[in-house]
């Protein structure tokens, strides 16, 4: 059996164009160029890879030579609306397609009938990962179905297109995709102009005004971390105006990650799991304080991708507490233990804690009162208590 692999979001919609010719005549992820397959370092030798979605479902093997499908993607929101080229050329022959990155303007619905002479449209939405513009894919989609209402004889196509980076390979990328997909002229529009209000309201109930924020606290054991974590919880909760989920470390332990042990391989996955709950909850415009150890920048810096791919804001507070008095108060006696040998690989004694050189701001609690110590976590947040 080949070993498995999910790729990221970005390479997961790169795989839907390349099994369905939106990227053709490009059939195969590049060794070189933005359509890549970064496989970690245990999988780079291997000859053949079964590809496989986040539940696990394959979709592809891939191997140098070529990909062969397993299974298409079923579902998500609007997947009826995802045809692959040849379909939508087949059910919209003649059509004037308008490759579409962003919510239309009333400028944008102008030229489309100036430019459509009659024809039918096709509004081709690209919906991949980092490619709609200040809207999430799904409303994207929900706009440009209003838009296709407001055109008259007017139909949405979803193509995941993802950004890669770099916006000239994304710009030719896009062309080509357009180019696969239409059947008749392909016309690019501006953005410019005003939203008409059906398109307005879509776009205003779809990006409110203050995202997702995840506020994470690293420290030593004993340094303060869920102290300050408590109390900053308790303030949003008084202030009543945002939905707030705490993510204690030691709580998550025994719970989601009850089975796991010390070891540094565990303690990585249990920040990850943290890490991936706080971003959904980020996700959906909430509030998520997470207050684990996190002892390894590795391990941080993928939780702040999976955040920041969410859509919602990392604050990432270091409470810098030295190593003395947090053995000095020990509330649970786990220092002692540690010098005795009793807790092995312990953050601090027998491993190390990697300080973050990336922190919105560090905080030393010593000698200091909960509320004076908060007050610097409240100067770096990015909404108001």
């Amino acid at each position: 059996m080949p070993a498995q692999f999910c790729p990221t979001p970005c390479a997961l919609d790169d795989l839907e164009l390349l099994l369905n010719g939106g990227f053709a005549p490009q059939t195969n992820f590049d060794d070189e160029g933005p359509i890549r397959l970064a496989l970690p370092a245990e999988l780079a030798d291997e000859a053949e890879i079964e590809i496989v979605d986040p539940e696990g479902l394959p979709l592809a093997t891939w191997t140098p030579g070529g990909l062969t499908p397993l299974s298409a993607p079923s579902y998500g929101p609007f997947r009826r609306l995802h045809l692959d080229p040849t379909s939508a050329r087949a059910q919209h022959a003649g059509a004037l397609t308008v490759p579409v990155a962003a919510a239309l303007t009333d400028d944008d619905l102008a030229a489309i009938q100036e430019a459509r002479e009659g024809r039918d449209v096709v509004l081709l939405a690209f919906v991949g990962s980092g490619t709609p513009q200040d809207i999430s894919p799904v409303g994207l989609v929900r706009a440009s179905l209003a838009a296709a209402e407001l055109l008259g004889n007017a139909y949405v196509v979803a193509a995941t297109l993802a950004a890669h980076g770099d916006p000239e390979a994304d710009h030719e990328l896009g062309q080509r995709v357009a180019a696969n997909y239409a059947s008749g002229d392909v016309l690019a529009v501006t953005g410019s102009g005003e939203l008409p209000i059906e398109i307005a309201g879509i776009v205003d109930t779809d990006q409110p005004e203050e995202p997702g924020v995840v506020v994470f606290f690293t420290g030593l054991s004993g340094s303060g971390k869920s102290t300050l974590a408590q109390a900053l919880l308790d303030l949003v909760l008084e202030a009543g105006q945002r939905t707030v989920t705490s993510l204690d470390g030691d709580v998550v332990r025994r719970n989601l990650s009850a089975g796991l042990t010390f070891s540094k391989a565990d303690r990585e996955t249990n920040i990850r799991r943290i890490g991936w709950v706080a971003a959904e909850i980020a996700r959906h415009r909430g509030i998520a304080i997470c207050s684990p150890i996190a002892p390894f920048d590795e391990t941080r810096q993928q939780v702040r991708a999976m955040v920041e791919a969410a859509g919602g804001e990392f604050v990432l507070v270091h409470v810098a507490t030295p190593l003395e008095e947090c053995e000095r108060r020990d509330r649970k006696g786990l220092y002692a233990k540690a010098r005795a040998g009793e807790i092995p690989e312990f953050t601090g004694i027998s491993s190390p804690y990697e300080e973050p050189t990336d922190a919105a701001v560090r905080v030393d609690t010593t000698g200091r009162t909960i509320e004076d110590a908060l007050g610097d976590v409240l100067a770096v947040l990015p909404f108001d208590l």
